[in-house]
């Protein structure tokens, strides 16, 4: 058990990215902390010297015993979970037509059923406890398919979905709800987290291969700073009405924006269509 006054985070996916940085920050605040990743030396070193408060453990979303059991185990060691952090997760990128299969399945079985899965898994122990916060790492994608990342959109689309659900089922029972959005991030995700499959046919050399290209030129260019992002995360779980969604980076703020402003005006445009497909008031 551990002192009621610290939060118990959970993360996943801590070996790189959004997730060490998160990781790293927490600790620091000398709060109980369970770091995970499928190879559990990967993040061996966030627990060194912290052996009291932070628990390193393996960890497959795609996995379901390992899914049980770490939950399992971080309640054993903190008595409970505070705060839930759905990180772990990958990118795809193909031309709609040219993807792959198997590349689509595996991740979706990552970045959705995962997710679900050990969602499903913390949920009990926060509706006991009457409180608890997920956050959920989606994406820009999220709200915006662009070439080249169909598939990858389509599952931070699910996400999302999913988490206004959740945030209407535990508003009740005091669970809150965060999407965090980010735009391009200096976190090697291009590097280390992005399966590519590359396209044979000419016609998607201006779109999808286009934008595929680019993904990896500014890989380790992008203006973002992951040590920012896992403050502003922090930040979110210490107030009392977080935000639904937060969009991180300015690149990311300007797209959503417009995005969400295009969509509004064409409900607006098409709303006489739309309406009229109702029955007749009688």
């Amino acid at each position: 058990m551990t002192s009621p006054t610290l939060p118990v985070w959970f993360i996943t996916g801590c070996s790189t990215g959004f997730g060490q940085s998160l990781a790293r920050r927490v600790i620091e605040r000398g709060w109980p902390t369970v770091v995970t990743a499928r190879d559990v030396s990967r993040v061996a070193d966030l627990a060194k010297g912290h052996e009291d408060t932070v628990l390193a453990l393996a960890l497959d979303v795609t996995d379901p015993a390992d899914i049980e059991a770490s939950a399992k185990a971080a309640l054993s060691k903190f008595g409970r979970i505070d705060v839930l952090v759905n990180n772990a997760g990958y990118g795809y990128q193909a031309p709609i037509e040219e993807g792959d299969d198997a590349e689509i399945r595996d991740q979706f079985d990552t970045n959705v059923f995962g997710l679900f899965a050990m969602t499903r898994a913390v949920l009990p122990a926060m509706r006991q406890q009457r409180h608890g916060h997920i956050i959920n790492i989606t994406s820009v994608a999220g709200f915006i398919g662009y070439p080249g990342s169909g598939y990858y959109a389509a599952s931070k689309h699910a996400v999302e979905g999913f988490s206004d659900a959740l945030a209407a089922e535990g508003a009740p029972l005091g669970i809150k709800v965060t999407c965090v959005e980010p735009g391009p991030f200096r976190t090697d995700w291009a590097g280390r987290s992005l399966r590519q499959t590359k396209s044979t046919i000419d016609e998607y050399a201006e779109t999808a291969s286009a934008r595929m290209a680019f993904t990896q030129s500014v890989s380790g260019k992008q203006a973002g700073d992951p040590d920012r992002a896992a403050d502003a995360m922090i930040h979110i779980t210490e107030i009392d009405t977080p935000p639904r969604h937060l969009v991180l980076g300015k690149w990311g703020v300007d797209a959503v924006t417009s995005k969400l402003e295009e969509r509004l005006a064409e409900v607006k445009a098409w709303t006489k269509v739309g309406v009229e497909t109702d029955f007749p008031a009688s």
